[in-house]
């Protein structure tokens, strides 16, 4: 184990990747070839949603700031500057996943109800994941599937907790998915 630590350590120094650049690399070619990035919505400052919470009502939601409108627009820009082809974009119903969406990719972005928060109703937690699930795993390109959700359901999916407008990439696999990377915007 040590020595396969030490490889990688000498690999890495030798080529000047750290692994977080490997690991960022390698999701790029990832969706260059087809792969699928699970995104949480960019910068919406706060928690949850307000009690007066209404779905297609954005005055009861929690919004993008302007920096989460900023970073959204440099979401697209980063894939269009790595050429990755984004075939398809589907988005939850919540007003800043689909901001997100039309932000980073104008004309493509789809409502999906199985992207919705689900933060304050777990009871669908295991239906909508197993959804999103069917839905990676159904992907086969051409081109880059993204999905614009929010914390708990890209969590829920992928293990990982993303920050605001971060991507975790994944690809389909024998069994199912496997995590490629993330990529932080």
């Amino acid at each position: 184990m040590r020595l396969r630590l030490l490889a990688l350590a000498v690999i890495f120094f030798a080529t000047g990747l750290s692994p977080a650049a490997a690991s960022e690399a390698d999701a790029w070619a990832a969706l260059r070839e087809g792969g699928v990035a699970v995104m949480r919505h960019a910068r919406a400052p706060g928690t949850g949603d307000p009690s007066d919470f209404r779905l297609g009502d954005c005055s009861t939601q929690r919004n993008l700031s302007e920096t989460g409108r900023d970073q959204s627009r440099a979401i697209g820009q980063r894939f269009a500057g790595e050429g990755v082809e984004v075939q398809r974009v589907l988005h939850s119903r919540w007003c800043r996943a689909r901001d997100t969406a039309e932000l980073a990719f104008p004309g493509k972005a789809e409502p999906e109800p199985a992207l919705d928060s689900f933060f304050q109703n777990r009871s669908t937690r295991g239906t909508q994941t197993a959804a999103a699930r069917e839905l990676v795993e159904a992907w086969r390109g051409p081109g880059a599937l993204v999905l614009v959700s929010h914390q708990v359901n890209v969590t829920a999916l992928t293990g990982v907790y993303p920050r605001e407008g971060e991507a975790v990439v994944l690809r389909t696999a024998p069994g199912g998915m496997e995590v490629v990377g993330r990529l932080r915007f």
